[in-house]
């Protein structure tokens, strides 16, 4: 049977060498698809709205819809990709080689603003002000011309191409070469020249002090990176004492990006796009994989708040609702399996399920939750889970793998225990960045791009009222990640996320084929990505092979990407 097309609204792998393509011989019936990757599809958004129908309290504005989407085409340019490993080996000759190299190439892939050839009296920047990651674009773009400039404090209205950047504001202006001054004690950082690291640091903390602007908090924070890397490098934190807070944690919850549990953590989810645009395509998703099962059982392998569940929920009970005269389409049974990795959290994992089962008892919708502990997702075997006969599996696993990355092993484990479960969908959504190198250089300009397009959307969608107190502490954790990312190494280093492609190649040992994500579901992620005037505006939405890449302002942030294994 089709599935339905109804769109639902939100209210061991080898991480250091190379893929091994003999693996290929023992995944041939997988679809070779997956290795490809169509580059700058972008997902349609201009489609008119539809009406809604309001259902649920966490999302008001938004309903049930049960148009046909608009069909959406569009040419797609395929090229091969090669396999990637969790981590690269190549090394720079010298940072300030790496750094031009690498900003250039990342440049290129953010489409920075660049100045109109107008008379200065005649040019103003777009919006009356420039955009956080554009002020990232435009210091780095005039570092990697003049390097020696910045470390001299260069004024840029002197620069040769000073005219063309004289229509900026003085504002502008002066964070751009704050930027400068955060470029070049990174480098200095990397030739392990401390010293003159610290001073340029010292007069980046004195101009940024205030941390007023998105602009001067990213470069505080990284800042404050690097000096916890000069104190790493000059023996002044004893990463062997084992003292350190972060050698302390099991896992590190704290720098991860996502829906958390606090009330900071749902705002940032009601009013970003992010998380609501992969979570709401995964249910659709759900929605077209189940459409003739009876008996659903969804493996959460970090259920957090579960608000999606309702969403799910909701969308059962209306199948349902236009289902009455066929009794085999009805769903006897939703069962959820939330896994707990971190015990802290075990009394919140528990008050969600007792959530969603006094929802699904409102719905008349038959509903279990079970409540498995696996610490630190050690030793999570096939059998853990409880599936059983005649069951339909989802496993869905929204940024969570990334934390196991710094520990294969139990990743290796996990993987092979869902395989065990023989799901007929698994979900995976993961922070699209290359936060992974052994390159301190790479990893540092990764972040900083990644960083500046995340705290530009806090501040654009979270700087005013109430929402200000929340952006600050969502703010925080991403600056926990900052100082993990950028200032520690080996161990100490928990915060790592790595690309899609790179996701390919290692579920690729386990026979796991890329499933495409259907027209219904790409239009789900047009409807968020349009449904306020700062995602309409900033909102950018690409495709990447089969995956789906949510970002913004043309940096990607998530990628939801949906999976089968071969039999």
């Amino acid at each position: 049977m089709a599935p339905p097309n109804v769109c639902f609204s939100f209210p061991p792998f080898d991480y250091n060498g190379a893929y091994d393509d003999d693996d290929d011989d023992a995944i041939e019936d997988v679809e070779r698809e997956d290795q490809r990757v169509v580059k700058g599809k972008q997902i349609e958004t201009n489609s008119p709205l539809l009406d809604f129908q309001v259902f649920s309290p966490f999302f008001p504005d938004f309903g049930i819809c049960h148009q046909n989407p608009p069909n959406q085409t569009s040419s797609e340019v395929v090229s091969k990709v090669h396999p990637q490993t969790f981590h690269e080996n190549r090394k720079p000759q010298n940072s300030l080689d790496l750094l031009t190299n690498y900003w250039t190439s990342m440049v290129k892939k953010t489409k920075p603003w660049k100045p109109p050839e107008k008379a200065r009296d005649e040019f103003k920047a777009p919006h009356g002000k420039l955009s956080t990651l554009e002020i990232i674009q435009v210091a780095g773009t005039r570092y990697v011309q003049f390097p020696d400039q910045s470390e001299n404090h260069f004024s840029i209205l002197m620069h040769p191409f000073g005219s063309a950047f004289s229509g900026l504001c003085e504002e502008d202006t002066k964070e751009i070469e704050l930027v400068q001054f955060l470029l070049a004690a990174t480098e200095k950082v990397g030739d392990q020249q401390f010293d003159r690291a610290s001073r340029l640091l010292s007069y980046c903390e004195l101009l940024a002090s205030k941390g007023a602007s998105p602009a001067q908090r990213v470069v505080l924070y990284f800042a404050e990176a690097l000096r916890d890397r000069i104190d790493m490098e000059t023996g002044r934190v004893d990463l062997k004492g084992g003292g350190t807070e972060w050698s302390k944690r099991d896992e590190s919850h704290d720098v991860k990006q996502g829906l958390g549990r606090s009330l900071a953590s749902l705002t940032c989810h009601k009013q970003t796009p992010f998380t609501q645009v992969t979570q709401f395509v995964a249910i659709q998703s759900i929605m077209e994989h189940t459409s003739t099962a009876r008996r659903i059982h969804i493996i959460d392998l970090e259920i957090l708040s579960g608000i999606q569940w309702i969403v799910l929920m909701e969308a059962l009970a209306e199948r349902a609702r236009n289902n009455n005269d066929n009794r085999d389409e009805t769903v006897e049974l939703l069962r959820i399996t939330a896994v707990v990795s971190n015990l802290e959290f075990q009394n919140q994992v528990e008050e969600t399920g007792s959530r969603l089962a006094k929802v699904a008892d409102s719905m008349n919708l038959p509903f279990s939750f079970k409540l498995v502990l696996a610490p630190g997702m050690e030793g999570v075997l096939g059998d853990t889970f409880g599936t059983e006969h005649g069951e339909t599996v989802v496993v869905y696993a929204s940024l969570v793998l990334r934390t196991m990355i710094a520990r294969p092993n139990r990743l290796e484990g996990l993987m092979r225990a869902v395989k065990g479960t023989h799901p007929a969908l698994m979900l995976v959504t993961e922070v699209e960045a290359n936060h992974n190198s052994p390159s301190f250089m790479t990893r540092f300009i990764e972040a900083l791009f990644f960083c500046s397009a995340y705290i530009d959307c806090l501040d654009e969608c979270m700087g005013e009222g109430r929402d200000r107190h929340y952006r600050r502490a969502i703010e925080g954790m991403l600056r926990e990640g900052i100082r993990n990312m950028a200032g520690k190494e080996g161990e100490e280093r928990v915060a790592r996320s790595v690309k899609v492609e790179v996701w390919r190649a290692f579920f690729r040992r386990f026979g796991m084929a890329e499933v495409g994500l259907s027209e219904s579901s790409l239009y789900q992620a047009s409807l968020v990505a349009k449904s306020k005037q700062q995602f309409e505006r900033s909102c950018s939405l690409e495709a990447s092979g089969k995956a789906l890449l949510v970002g913004w302002k043309g940096t990607p942030i998530l990628s939801l990407s949906a999976w089968k294994f071969s039999q």
